[in-house]
């Protein structure tokens, strides 16, 4: 083939043969980082107004270079852009058509820049947009579970360790710690944040580059308020993209936890809520199933995002510096990330607003679980009984109890003092439920008094965050 054939690609002034069409179809990535063009527009036009202040473009190609790229971002936000694999990428394609439509200006964009700096900007610039919306979505779900937590300050349920019924706890505080795990997801993302926010433009393919550039101004006119400081390490690291999906696993983590006891909640052995319809499906051949099927799903789906992260780091454990086409195998993981975690907070969040909670059975399984045990064996220890022997007689009340299928509150002052001669009458005010909930007032416990407290922080936090957007 001739070298005017070959040189149909942009780099292909080198070669004197087509590449071949399975290698074409194999190295491609435009289907998938095509959804970076907004972002790699966003970029070239920072980069061709600082070529401009610098003198290295003149005006006029300034000028027809940015006026070509409104037209090509009008032209991909219609729908009307013509994608052709054979230019490989997102950004040469995007050079391709600008050049159709400008001319030679358009053939000088790439001064000072190479592919490998320009795609690290434009995932960056991607991964900040999707990060600030994780964000946007973790605040509505911590929102409406604060909501829910003050309907049910009062409510009572079993607080379990191992599964096992342990001690009584509000509802309210049970919601508000899924609220503060999701905000210290708001929190590790926004720290994630300060580390994705750095303009590696200006890097070129590894060295750097020769013209007079102003990196610090490429990354202003992004929003970015850093800049690289070793061009090497500009357009090798991942860090940001694998730290990203990181938070995402953590996020991914809780929601999942959270399903489970939704799961659990939902099945009539508990009977602690009634899943709303519209978040809940049916059986092909049992009429009276009613699955937890999105609860269950995102359950699977963490499954996902740990795979994506495991995928990335896989992906970079054995990369020599700098800039290796391994590195393309970088962004549908992430977008699959994005994707996951976006739907599932979003569901979370609407079908939490929407869970019918049931306090008579919640309050009917403490009744069976002996929860006010510890209670009475804290009452004898305040008689100046030894906590151990304190914690020996109320085991023995409460093997008497389960016997008769009777709670440790329905037994009589005798049968009570049977087991110790220090129980007097006032032991039952200390074995309501209520009570020993409300006796929780130390800071974080789970009485009325730290509970309402966390929910008048979290808000405090929530209408700081919306003053701040």
């Amino acid at each position: 083939m001739s070298r005017k054939e070959a040189a149909g690609k942009l780099w292909g002034g080198r070669f004197e043969t087509a590449t071949n069409r399975l290698v074409e179809d194999y190295t491609a990535s435009v289907q998938a980082d095509r959804r970076l063009a907004p972002q790699d527009i966003r970029g070239s036009m920072a980069h061709a107004r600082m070529l401009g202040r610098q003198g290295v473009l003149r005006p006029e190609d300034v000028e027809a270079i940015v006026e070509g790229l409104r037209q090509v971002e009008a032209e991909v936000a219609a729908g009307t852009f013509v994608w052709r694999d054979e230019l490989e990428d997102v950004h040469m394609n995007i050079e391709a058509r600008l050049t159709e439509l400008i001319g030679e200006a358009g053939k000088r964009l790439h001064t000072g820049r190479s592919r490998n700096d320009q795609v690290a900007l434009d995932f960056r610039l991607h991964v900040d947009e999707a990060l600030a919306q994780w964000q946007a979505c973790l605040a509505e779900l911590i929102d409406v579970l604060v909501h829910r937590a003050a309907e049910h300050v009062q409510t009572l349920l079993p607080g379990c360790t191992h599964l096992q019924p342990a001690q009584p706890v509000s509802l309210a505080q049970h919601l508000l710690a899924y609220a503060w795990m999701f905000r210290r997801d708001f929190d590790r993302v926004s720290d994630a944040r300060k580390r994705v926010r750095i303009s590696p433009l200006g890097a070129a393919a590894l060295a750097g580059t020769t013209y007079p550039i102003d990196p610090g101004m490429v990354a202003r006119e992004v929003g970015f308020p850093g800049v690289f400081t070793n061009s090497m390490d500009a357009v090798a690291d991942r860090d940001f993209v694998m730290e990203s999906v990181f938070c995402a696993s953590v996020i991914m983590a809780h929601l999942s936890r959270l399903c489970e006891e939704l799961i659990l909640w939902a099945n009539p052995a508990f009977g602690f809520v009634r899943l709303p319809d519209a978040f809940a499906t049916g059986s092909s051949i049992m009429p009276q199933k009613k699955n937890p099927d999105v609860a269950e799903l995102m359950r699977g789906k963490t499954g996902r995002v740990y795979g994506d992260l495991t995928a990335l780091l896989t992906l970079v454990k054995g990369l020599p510096l700098t800039y290796n086409r391994d590195l393309q195998e970088d962004k549908e993981p992430f977008f699959d990330t994005d994707r996951t975690v976006s739907a599932s907070l979003r569901l979370m969040a609407a079908m939490m607003a929407e869970m019918g909670f049931v306090p008579e059975r919640m309050l009917a399984m403490l009744r069976r679980g002996f929860l006010n045990a510890t209670e009475l064996a804290d009452y004898l220890v305040g008689k100046g009984l030894a906590f151990r022997d304190a914690h020996h007689a109320v085991g023995r009340a409460v093997a008497f109890a389960e016997a008769q299928e009777r709670g440790l509150e329905d037994l009589s002052l005798e049968e009570l003092r049977g087991f110790s001669l220090l129980i007097t009458e006032d032991v039952f005010s200390v074995l309501d439920y209520h009570q020993a909930v409300a006796r929780r007032a130390a800071p974080g416990g789970t009485g009325d008094v730290p509970v309402r407290g966390q929910i008048a922080d979290l808000r405090a936090w929530l209408r700081e965050l919306r003053a701040s957007l």
